[in-house]
């Protein structure tokens, strides 16, 4: 990797784009870099590494601490522009980070977000092409072709003296981080942490199956119980863990199950013994309760025989109703006859004398006969009152008739109120609508003089318009005939160049058309001495040919954009003649009102033919109210005449009415009473006969009742009737004399049982003894069936929890061989395990073999600096408390003995850390894919060293020349400046610093990449 070129602008210090031109400092192969303190050196090296990385080394890129420079101005954007050749390719990239910046619009400040751009250098096309602007991509581009990280590249390229230093004085642990952070070992470190984690999972694991088999032994444990077996053989005390667990709790598991099958052998025993006595107990109660319950029985047929014997007299009593019953039976029909002809003639009675009370006092004995003649007359004189209901029916359609005139006559007075009062506003109406149809001609009028109006107001909006949209495309015609002018001028003095550089080298070019023996177009002579030959990059006629064509083509482009920009001005006067000075807002808001005075004066002016219509309706309706009017009047006039003729006749009809309702309201009402007394009078008739018959029938009834009494051999028919008993109490009489004949049989067959018999004769049971002694025999029997059940319970539970401790020793067997197996591997890379004998961990291993290879690549350096003298070696020896593997000494030739870097003296520690630092460098270049580094910043220390040692160390820093490398020294030693003439110098002051370039040729030709 070579840095060629870089510029910073408002950056650290540095307030005006500062370049630093790194390819004229590398011709010299070693320069410094040096200024007074807080000039900017280091902010030099801050701005490579984050042109490079977007970020600065160390403590520098903390949080709050700006990149920005406090003296550039607001508008002044930070950035870096660094331009460089890694792996192969010209690169430059440009990076701005996030800065605030003021606001286009507005006061106050908006802030800018990070950006970065790539580009690349093509050598066959002579142009730079862009390659990225993704801030993701540029890094993931250079970390691929550079092969380091930030942190390797600070310590690699930009060597910082002081830290290597303390690396020499530091211990084990110090000096693993450094190197950690550089060959990035964190691999190994992660193999580390996951074993280890690893090693706690298994650990964990086994615990848990551990933790999982003592539960299941104290399980066991309950199951047992409190036994001897228990007490004799407790459970094992172990932790989770304990190599010896399982086959403890295995042993211990199958004493358990032994002991709890002794007691299940003795439970059954004892099962066996309580279900004969139980049995035996219970066949003597089951004999007991049998004795007692026929004594029992006994006993309750002799109660029940005696019951029944004083049951005997209500028994007859019961059978001799039942017969009289029966017999009464007989005269049931004559019976039933007689009571329904008593009803029948007490209803007709009750009838007779309801209907005489409506009657006139007169007639209440008045027999049928009478009151049927008297209802005949008054029928005769219903129908005499016919002809009297048509007349009053037609005096009621007189009435109607006068009513509808009364009617018709109220229309026609409002009709005729109505219209005299619609007639007299008629005037005001016609003069309302004439108004309406005048006012219509005056807003057509001056819808016409608007409409004349609005049409030049909207050409000379649409010209405001256009004038605004040709002034921008003015601008832009302008700016493309500034660029086409300049690329014309750029292409004709391109094609000057080529054709005077050409013309330089013509002699050469007309050389090459000479042959052997033809004569020169130039001199004519046919010998041909010495003919020039063409020099580097000549010019021939083809390349000039093209850059004449270039320029023609520019030439035209210019004229075209020329020509377009005059177009586009003649048309910007023309719409600026159209639309005059006003703006477009203003010309839109009067062609707006016009518009709408238009639109106003249209909408009115539309309404002429509406006003016509109207006024041609209202005339319409002032003939029809005249109509109206007229023929109302001409109504009024026959009605009149008409109600006259009506009263004539209602008079003659109400004379003759008056006569024949005899004090009635009406014929109607007349004639109702007279319908209502004749319906009285057929009703006490009907009453009447109804009556006569009924007692003839009940006189015939009584006469069969008697004679069917005295045939059954009742005395009277009172005496049948109270005899009488309905079917329903038959059948209970005889249902309860059977139940009685039943229970007395079924108590004398019971006193005749054999068993019984006896057992009325024997001593009364001992039941409630022998039912003790059957309970006791019980519950002894339940005991030991608990007793039995719970041991097979215990069994059966043992049996289970010994198959899953079993079966939990198989589980976690293998993953007790795992543990055992990573917590080896674990302790052996973590240097805790006794096979580790040097205590070292797997990362310090790796970077021992790192500093090794840093300690035989520095010494090649540090004995050139120290004349032979020193020499750094590795050493894995172990410190006090520490781990080995990462100890440096430093042999001492002249004394052959080998001792500790911190005992260095100052001068001899700095070439001693210089040559680390670069044989750590060089073995971080290999590591990280053996990119080349062509470019290197060594950082302070030369002050510490005397003449003769800094002339060594400076021809070691001048021999990587031969590596095609070149050294920047970061110093402020004075002497340094005398030895080294190529200087890049940081100039501060006030407004910010500057750089300057002191020994060099400024603008040297860049190396080819």
């Amino acid at each position: 990797m070579r840095l060629h070129r870089m510029r910073v602008t408002a950056f650290g210090p540095f307030a005006r784009s500062q370049e630093v031109d790194f390819d004229a400092l590398s011709a010299a192969g070693l320069f410094l870099l040096h200024g007074p303190t807080g000039a900017g050196k280091t902010s030099v090296l801050d701005a490579v590494c984050f042109a490079l990385y977007g970020a600065v080394p160390g403590a520098r890129q903390s949080p709050g601490t700006p990149l920005r420079s406090d003296h550039a101005a607001p508008d002044v954007f930070t950035e870096v522009l660094l331009e460089l050749t890694v792996g192969g390719r010209r690169l430059e990239i440009t990076r701005r980070p996030q800065q605030e910046r003021p606001k286009k619009k507005g006061i106050g400040f908006t802030t800018e977000k990070a950006q970065t751009w790539l580009r690349e250098y093509d050598p066959a096309d002579r142009v730079w092409q862009a390659l990225s602007r993704s801030h993701q991509e540029i890094g993931e581009e250079l970390g691929r072709l550079i092969g380091m990280s930030r942190e390797q590249f600070c310590q690699v390229v930009l060597l910082p003296q002081g830290e290597f230093a303390k690396f020499l004085r530091s211990d084990a642990e110090a000096r693993g981080r450094l190197l950690g952070r550089l060959f990035d070992t964190r691999r190994f470190a992660a193999v580390e942490d996951r074993l280890a984690e690893l090693r706690k999972t298994a650990e964990r694991q086994v615990k848990d199956g551990d933790d999982q088999l003592l539960a299941i032994a104290q399980r066991m444990a309950q199951a047992a119980g409190d036994s001897a077996d228990a007490r004799a053989w407790p459970l094992p005390d172990a932790r989770p863990g304990d190599p010896g667990l399982a086959s403890a709790v295995l042993q211990w598991a199958a004493v358990a199950r032994g002991g709890a099958h002794e007691r299940l052998d003795i439970a059954s025993a004892a099962v066996t013994a309580a279900e004969s006595r139980q049995a035996a107990a219970r066949r003597v109660a089951e004999e007991a309760r049998q004795l007692a319950a026929l004594q029992e029985r006994y006993a309750e047929a002799a109660r029940r025989a005696e019951e029944l014997a004083a049951r005997q007299p209500e028994q007859d009593a019961l059978r001799a109703r039942l017969d009289t019953a029966r017999k009464a039976e007989l005269v049931s029909p004559a019976l039933e006859w007689w009571e329904q002809a008593q009803r029948a003639h007490r209803t007709a009675t009750a009838e007779r004398d309801r209907s005489r009370a409506r009657l006139h006092p007169e007639l209440a004995d008045a027999g049928a006969d009478q009151l049927a003649a008297l209802e005949r007359r008054m029928r005769q004189d219903l129908g005499a009152l016919e002809s009297a209901r048509r007349a009053e029916r037609r005096s009621a359609e007189i009435d109607e008739e006068r009513s509808r005139l009364d009617r018709q006559a109220r229309a026609d007075e409002d009709v005729l109120t109505d219209t005299a009062a619609w007639l007299a506003g008629w005037e005001a109406a016609r003069l309302g609508h004439q108004k309406r149809i005048d006012a219509a001609h005056e807003a057509a009028t001056r819808a016409e003089q608007l409409a004349g109006q609005l049409e030049p107001a909207r050409r000379r909006l649409a010209a405001a318009r256009e004038r605004d949209a040709l002034q921008v495309r003015l601008a832009e015609a302008d700016r493309t005939h500034t660029a086409t002018r300049e690329a014309a001028n750029a292409a004709h003095e391109h094609w000057l160049a080529l054709r005077e550089e050409r013309l330089r080298g013509i002699a050469a070019e007309l050389a090459a058309r000479l042959r052997a023996g033809e004569p020169c177009a130039v001199c004519g002579s046919a010998d041909h001495p010495a003919p020039a030959r063409p020099g580097t990059g000549q010019i021939d006629r083809g390349t000039e040919d093209a850059a004449q064509q270039a320029y023609r083509d520019a030439d035209r482009a210019r004229a075209e954009a020329e020509a377009a920009l005059s177009l586009v001005r003649e048309e910007l006067a023309g719409a600026r003649a159209e639309a005059g000075a006003a703006g477009v807002a203003e010309l839109a808001d009067a062609a707006g009102e016009l518009h709408r005075a238009h639109g106003a004066a249209r909408g009115a002016a539309a309404g002429l033919h509406e006003a016509r219509l109207a006024l041609a309706s209202a005339e319409g309706e002032y003939e029809r109210r005249l109509t109206v009017q007229r023929t109302a009047q001409q109504n009024m006039a026959a009605r009149t005449a008409s109600r006259e003729a009506l009263d004539r006749e209602q008079a003659a009809l109400e004379r003759e009415l008056s006569e024949v309702r005899a004090g009635a309201a009406s014929v109607a009402e007349q004639a109702g009473l007279l319908e209502h007394r004749t319906a009285i009078l057929a009703e006490a008739v009907e009453a009447v006969r109804a009556v006569e018959d009924s007692a003839e029938r009940l006189k015939e009834a009584d006469g069969r009742l008697s004679e069917a009494a005295f045939r059954a051999g009742f005395d009277t028919p009172a005496a049948a009737s109270a005899a009488l008993i309905d079917e329903r109490g038959q059948r209970d009489i005889q249902h309860r004399l059977d139940d009685w004949q039943h229970q007395r049989a079924t108590v004398t067959a019971r006193l005749a049982e054999p068993e019984t018999a006896a057992a009325g004769l024997a001593e009364p049971a001992r039941t409630e003894q022998a039912e003790a002694e059957s309970a006791a025999a019980e519950r002894t029997l339940r005991d030991a069936a608990s007793a039995l059940s719970a041991a097979r319970a215990r069994c059966a539970e043992l049996h289970e929890l010994s198959g899953r401790a079993t079966e939990e020793t198989r589980r976690i067997g293998p993953l007790r061989e795992e543990y055992e197996r990573v917590a080896r591997l674990a302790g052996l890379t973590a240097g805790t395990s006794a096979d580790n004998e040097r205590k070292m961990r797997l990362e310090s291993y790796v970077l021992a073999a790192r500093l090794e290879q840093v300690a035989a690549a520095a010494t090649a350096r540090l004995q050139r600096m120290s004349g032979g003298r020193y020499t750094l070696v590795h050493s894995d020896a172990r410190g006090g408390r520490g781990r080995s593997g990462l100890g440096l000494h430093v042999v001492d030739a002249w004394t052959g003995r080998e001792r500790d870097t911190a005992t260095l003296s100052g001068g001899e520690t700095f070439f001693a850390s210089l040559a680390l630092a670069l044989g750590l460098a060089d073995v971080v270049t290999d590591e990280a894919g053996g990119a080349g580094l062509d470019t290197l910043f060594i950082d302070e220390g030369f002050g510490s060293l005397d003449d003769q040692t800094l002339d060594e160390v400076l021809d070691v820093l001048d021999s990587l020349r031969e590596r095609d490398r070149s050294v920047g020294i970061v110093s402020h030693v004075g002497d340094l400046r005398r030895r080294i003439p190529a200087q890049l110098e940081v100039v501060k002051d006030r407004a910010g610093s500057s750089v300057r370039l002191r020994g060099v040729a400024a603008g040297a030709p860049p190396r080819t990449p």
